[in-house]
Parts: structure tokens; C-alpha cells; sequence
């Protein structure tokens, strides 16, 4: 499976040289010319593998963005900010906010996807080693990659699903509440809690034989879910 790259980029030549440089050299590249349109495809379920972020953007910063990335999506996803801003207090505020790397333009677009390859293959050196693996029935959940396997067979969750999952794995037998699997997954004791109920239904289509009669996640009537391993 190709590694998958989401290019943050203003600049539509400048976007256009690095998705097809990465795009040579063997990524899957998804383009967005503001940090707002890159939020939300993050929203509707697409996870990179890593992020190429400019600084200079329309609407939203690239500050403001990585500042959203780091709070609200794997934290394990490496970024690196692509900016002709090169003053020192750039530089550390990008790596200060999780930015792993900071390349000024201009650049050599070579350099570059050598820079996308080491700190690829880092990151799956690393995680092979420390995977954290949380099996149930035929599925096993791994926890640093946030992925979901069915046997070899790779089950596609959105990062909200992925989330909602692991939450639910990693306190297995005990009854949650509504109210705690929003405040623990989103962060906050506020919004529409009726998106628990969403995403429980979503997961079971994805990992019961039947959905209508669930077995791994069932529901404790006046308590809330409980998973069962």
C-alpha cells in the first residue's frame, strides 16, 4: 500500500511540483490550497502518513492548523513545514507546535522526497517495534498505526471511528455511558452526544456478522455500550 501524503500548498505550481515528485517516487498525494479544506477532509476520515505544511496560507495559518492537527489527530504523524519563511522564530514556533522538520523554499524537490522517505521509513521502524496490538474475535487493533485488521485484511475506519474503537477496546467489560465516550473520544463536555450513537452504529456494521444483534458491542439499556472481547 502506498504511503499517503497531504500536501498543504496555496501555491498551485508549487503544490503541482511536489505532488508530482512525491508522486514519482511512489506516494499517493491528496492536495489542498487552504489549512481549512485540509481540516475537513481530515474530518470526513482521510489519515495521512504524513503532512507537507505551508505556512503562508489563505484563511487559516499553517501555525494554526498544526496547532489543530497535534490536539485533534494522531500525534504520531510526522510533519514537515515547507515555508520561504526562514526566520529563527519560525523555525521555532513550527517544531514548537509538532512540526518534525522544517525546509525552507526555494528547495530541491529530490532533497525533499529523500527527507519524506527517512522520516517514512523511521516511523515504521519505530512502530514495529512498539505496536500495541489489542485482539478481539477474529480482529486485531493496532493501536500505533490506528489500524483495525480483520485477519490480514485491513478494515477502513475513519479517525472518529478508529477512536471510538480503541476507547471502547481498551475498557473493555465496563458499561460507558454516552456521556463518557463523547467526553474521553471528543475531548469535551460539550456538543451533539446523538454522534456516540452514530459512530456505535457505523462500528458495528464494520465488525459484527450481524449488525442488527451485535455480540462485541452491545448495549446495556439505562447504562450505555460494553464491549466484549
Amino acid at each position: 500500500m502506498k504511503s499517503k501524503i497531504l500536501v498543504i500548498e496555496d501555491i498551485l505550481e508549487m503544490s503541482e511540483l511536489i505532488s508530482l515528485y512525491m508522486n514519482n517516487a511512489g506516494f499517493e498525494t491528496k492536495a489542498c490550497e487552504t489549512a481549512e479544506s485540509a481540516l475537513e477532509m481530515l474530518n470526513d476520515g482521510y489519515v495521512p502518513d504524513l503532512v507537507l505544511l505551508d505556512l503562508n496560507l489563505p484563511g487559516m495559518s499553517g501555525l494554526e492548523f498544526l496547532q489543530q492537527f497535534r490536539k485533534n489527530y494522531k500525534t504520531t504523524i510526522p510533519v514537515i513545514i515547507v515555508s520561504a519563511r526562514d526566520a529563527d522564530e519560525d523555525i521555532i514556533a513550527g517544531l514548537g507546535y509538532g512540526a518534525d522538520e522544517f525546509v525552507t523554499k526555494p528547495f530541491s524537490p529530490k532533497v525533499l522526497v529523500a527527507r519524506v522517505q527517512s522520516k517514512l521509513n523511521r516511523l515504521s521502524a519505530t512502530e514495529a517495534s512498539v505496536e500495541e496490538t489489542i485482539t478481539f474475535g477474529p480482529y486485531t487493533l493496532f493501536c500505533n498505526s490506528c489500524v483495525l485488521k480483520k485477519g490480514t485484511e485491513k478494515i477502513p475506519l475513519s479517525t472518529k471511528e478508529y477512536e471510538v474503537l480503541e476507547f471502547l477496546a481498551r475498557h473493555a467489560g465496563e458499561p460507558l455511558s454516552p456521556e463518557v465516550i463523547y467526553t474521553n473520544v471528543w475531548k469535551t463536555q460539550y456538543g451533539d452526544i446523538t454522534a456516540v450513537a452514530v459512530y456505535i452504529q457505523r462500528l458495528r456494521k464494520k465488525i459484527e456478522e450481524d449488525p442488527s444483534s451485535p455480540k462485541i458491542i452491545t448495549t446495556m439499556f439505562g447504562m450505555g455500550y460494553r464491549f466484549d472481547k
